[in-house]
């Protein structure tokens, strides 16, 4: 961020003034030192047996004195098949669930394949997973896997490691294989991001059900993100679609052909997660032409069969959509989902629905255009998450490539033409970034139109890449990172929220180019430090314990000015003060009922925590405008 003084002093002074303070003991984070790493599993391969097993019913393993990393020996895994055919551990009687792992290892393969660790497990429904950890091309030399981290979902079995080649006709070698218990690490004492943004917008991530067995990923999220969590892929379609169940309602239902069933089974670690420690959910996504089965979209739900009709479709999405709804209020009626991403990425960066066709067979392509014709399909979806979405939970349509011009006008007619119809309350700005493209303005640029509409934006996805991961390259990042948070901050009165799209880089789907604000080691990088430069925290109770008195009003008075607690005829930080000691029932506060009256900023007819927020936010504003 810009350094203001004057933005300073205000947070410094908003921060005193809040119902209350909580201070989180946080240390710098000290990895544990190699001797206190507990080991779990480990092989060179020098004995004269071996734990791995084959994959397929054609490989042969034996260890061999041709090739080794270490020692004299290595596992050697010859005539595959198949891609897949490769060793495996079985791991359900080494390792728990919810726990992260490191594995170490050493393979080999020639140079025109592709070598891969993966994992496999089989959840509550039966249904297999299947993985990729990490994929290397060896060269036909010893390659390290090294320091890769892995866990298991809780409620999962059958839990596997394996390797896999590209090419089915290669050797794999396999040397020096060791699992440790993940190092412990604990988070560093710094502001936390939910509190330095506190009076601007909601601050959240996306996270993985993977995620959950990290203790030190989890610190970072629980210090910085907690106001809004997004589902990194566990509520996409294809993770909630399920064809087993839909094909026997149809057979049990006389052919039907317009109820998809749905399940909550990939989801359900992180829905726990939200609902034990009560954080808020942003639902993503409901329609996307990408992560959606064919069989969604095809006659007696078979990938072969012929597209359905528009009509059959329409009845689909509406089923879909109500399934998906109805089964969270139903097994997670606390877990507020306070917005869902209706429609993802359907317009192309010229402004034009997508190509029809199969996404699954050509990237990019979509289904719901190939269906409907045209990019009709999203009214519909919009109608539908109105219908059945839980009260308060707002709609949004959401892309990337939002900044650009071809795209940024079509999402903004259609946003119009919905607003009209009262069906969306926002736009969901990805905001995939990169150091060199696109500028802060032509990003403000598209803010500025997305604002204009009148409807709530967020922030979904964000994250910035540098391709240069040298400290200047990181200092350059953050440098963007500040540009654009600051012109977020200056249109902070049309957004909500405000979400990073991952926490640490390493977890990241750009990894290679470091886009997050965390690194590998759960350390704060230079663009961290960018954003919250010139800012303090506003702190208040931990989510888990926050009580709010709330105070009735009767209505506003004659004079009302909303804000002015003292009634002086200004808005300033001693009307926070006051309000909030107020809030607090500090009995030696005095009151008037005209304050009372305007304390009420919002005009809900209560004075609570909300009014004090809003009124914050108003003074941070202000003081924007003033600099």
């Amino acid at each position: 961020m810009s350094k203001s003084i004057t933005k300073k002093l205000l947070a410094g002074l908003t921060s005193g003034a809040m119902l209350t303070t909580a201070a989180a003991v946080n240390l710098t984070a000290v990895p544990a030192s190699a001797e206190d790493t507990q080991v779990i599993y480990s092989t060179d391969f020098e004995g004269d047996s071996f734990d791995f097993t084959r994959r397929g019913e054609d490989e042969t393993l034996e260890l061999t004195t041709e090739q080794a990393h270490g020692g004299s020996q290595s596992l050697c895994v010859s005539t595959r098949a198949q891609g897949w055919n490769g060793p495996q551990l079985a791991l359900d009687n080494l390792i728990e669930a919810n726990t992260e792992y490191v594995v170490t290892a050493y393979a080999m393969t020639p140079w025109y394949a592709t070598l891969t660790l993966s994992m496999q497990y089989t959840d509550e429904d039966g249904k297999i997973h299947y993985n990729n950890i990490l994929g290397q091309t060896c060269d036909g030399q010893w390659t390290a896997y090294e320091g890769v981290k892995f866990s298991f979902p809780a409620g999962t079995t059958d839990w596997y490691l394996y390797f896999e080649a590209s090419d089915a006709n290669v050797n794999i070698y396999l040397d020096d294989f060791t699992i440790t218990a993940a190092p412990e690490v604990e988070i560093e004492d710094i502001p936390a991001l939910v509190d330095v943004y506190r009076p601007y917008f909601k601050i959240g991530t996306a996270i993985m059900a993977s995620n959950l067995s990290s203790k030190p990923f989890m610190g970072l999220v629980e210090k910085h993100f907690n106001e809004s969590i997004t589902f990194g892929n566990e509520l996409k379609p294809d993770f909630v679609l399920d064809k087993a169940a839909t094909l026997a309602y149809m057979e049990a239902n006389d052919g039907d052909q317009t109820n998809p069933q749905i399940t909550l089974t990939s989801a359900k670690a992180l829905l726990n997660y939200c609902r034990d420690n009560n954080i808020p959910v942003r639902g993503h996504t409901l329609v996307w032409h990408s992560q959606t089965p064919d069989w969604f979209f095809k006659e007696n739900f078979s990938d072969e069969g012929n597209w359905v009709t528009k009509e059959v479709m329409i009845q689909r999405m509406e089923n879909y959509i109500k399934n998906v709804m109805e089964a969270l209020a139903e097994q997670y009626p606390t877990v507020e989902f306070y917005a869902w991403d209706v429609v993802n990425e359907a317009w192309t960066d010229g402004g034009q629905p997508r190509t029809a066709g199969s996404n699954n067979v050509t990237s990019g392509n979509s289904a719901w255009v190939q269906v409907f014709g045209d990019n009709s399909f999203i009214e519909y979806a919009f109608k539908f998450a109105r219908q059945y979405a839980p009260e308060g939970c707002k709609l949004y349509y959401n892309d990337y490539n939002e900044y650009i011009d071809g795209k940024t006008n079509a999402i903004c007619e259609m946003a119009a033409d919905l607003k009209e119809k009262g069906l969306i309350d926002g736009i969901g700005m990805q905001s995939h970034l990169a150091t060199n493209f696109p500028s802060a303005a032509q990003y403000k640029n598209a803010l500025a139109k997305f604002a204009a509409l009148g409807l709530d934006i967020q922030v979904t996805e964000l994250d910035i890449t540098t391709s240069d991961t040298s400290q200047a390259g990181l200092e350059t990042q953050a440098q963007v990172y500040s540009d654009i948070m600051d012109a977020l901050v200056e249109y902070s009165d049309s957004i909500s929220a405000v979400v990073f799209w991952g926490v640490t880089d390493d977890q990241s789907w750009r990894a290679s180019q470091v886009p997050l604000l965390f690194d590998k080691d759960f350390m704060a990088k230079p663009a961290y430090y960018a954003i919250v430069d010139g800012l303090e925290p506003v702190t208040t109770a931990p989510r888990e314990t926050t009580t709010t008195t709330t105070i009735t009003t009767s209505g506003p008075a004659e004079n009302f000015l909303a804000g002015d607690a003292d009634c002086n005829g200004a808005v300033e930080i001693n009307d926070v003060v006051l309000l909030s000691r107020y809030v607090a029932e500090d009995k030696e506060v005095k009151i008037s009922p005209e304050g009372v009256s305007n304390g009420d900023y919002n005009q809900d007819g209560n004075v609570d925590s909300t009014d004090i927020t809003a009124i914050c936010r108003l003074l941070a504003h202000l003081t924007d405008a003033d600099q």
